[in-house]
C-alpha cells in the first residue's frame, strides 16, 4: 500500500474531504503546498476528466509521488449543462451561487433539475485511472446554510441544501464523496491492506 499521495489542490475544503474519506487505507493526503509542487496548469480540458488528468501530470511531474486530482461542477439543465467544466469560472470569487440564481430566477419547480459531477484522476509512476461521481439534485431559490462551500448553498438534496448538512451526510451522497469512494475501492484493490 501506498503511504502518502499528494492531491493537485490547496483547497482546505477538498484536502479535507479526501483526507476524510482515505483515513482508513492509512494514507497520508498532502495538498501540492505541503509537498513542494509549486503549479498551477491551465485546465483547458473539455470534461472533468480531461482537466483532472492535466492538473494530475503537472503536479505528478513536479514531485513524482502518486498524485490525485479531481475536477467537478455543477450541470444545470434548464442551463444546457453550464457552468458545466466552467464552474470555477462562471463567476467572480464569491458570487457564482447569486449569479445562478439570478439566471434561475424564472425557471420553474420542475426544470430546476442538476447534477453536481466530479473526476478524480490517479497517477503513480506505473498507472493513470479516473473515477467520477455524481449527485443530482435541484437549483433552490436562495441560498442556505454555513457548511459548504462553491455552489453548495443552493443546491438541494431533499429539503436540505447541501451546505446543510453535516460532513458526514454530505460525504455520503456528494459527488466528490462518490469519486473518492471510487478512489478508495481502486486503491484497496490495487495495493491491498
Amino acid at each position: 500500500m501506498i503511504t502518502k499521495l499528494v492531491m493537485a489542490t490547496n483547497n482546505t475544503n477538498k484536502l479535507r474531504e479526501a483526507r476524510e474519506i482515505l483515513s482508513p487505507l492509512g494514507i497520508e493526503v498532502l495538498s501540492q503546498r505541503e509537498a513542494g509542487a509549486n503549479c498551477d496548469p491551465e485546465e483547458n480540458g473539455a470534461t472533468f476528466a480531461e482537466n483532472a488528468l492535466i492538473k494530475a501530470r503537472a503536479v505528478y511531474e513536479a514531485v513524482k509521488l502518486p498524485t490525485i486530482a479531481d475536477d467537478s461542477g455543477l450541470c444545470v439543465a434548464a442551463l444546457d449543462g453550464r457552468p458545466g467544466v466552467y464552474s470555477a469560472r462562471y463567476a467572480p470569487e464569491g458570487q457564482h451561487c447569486a449569479k445562478l440564481l439570478e439566471e434561475m430566477k424564472d425557471v420553474p419547480e420542475d426544470k430546476r433539475t442538476a447534477s453536481f459531477n466530479c473526476s478524480i484522476a490517479y497517477i503513480d509512476d506505473d498507472e493513470v485511472k479516473v473515477v467520477g461521481g455524481g449527485c443530482i439534485g435541484r437549483i433552490g431559490y436562495e441560498m442556505r446554510g454555513t457548511n459548504g462551500f462553491g455552489y453548495d448553498p443552493v443546491f438541494m438534496v431533499g429539503e436540505k441544501s447541501m451546505a446543510e448538512l453535516t460532513a458526514d451526510e454530505k460525504n455520503a451522497i456528494s459527488h466528490r464523496g462518490a469519486a473518492l469512494r471510487g478512489l478508495y475501492k481502486y486503491l484497496k484493490e490495487r495495493f491491498g491492506e
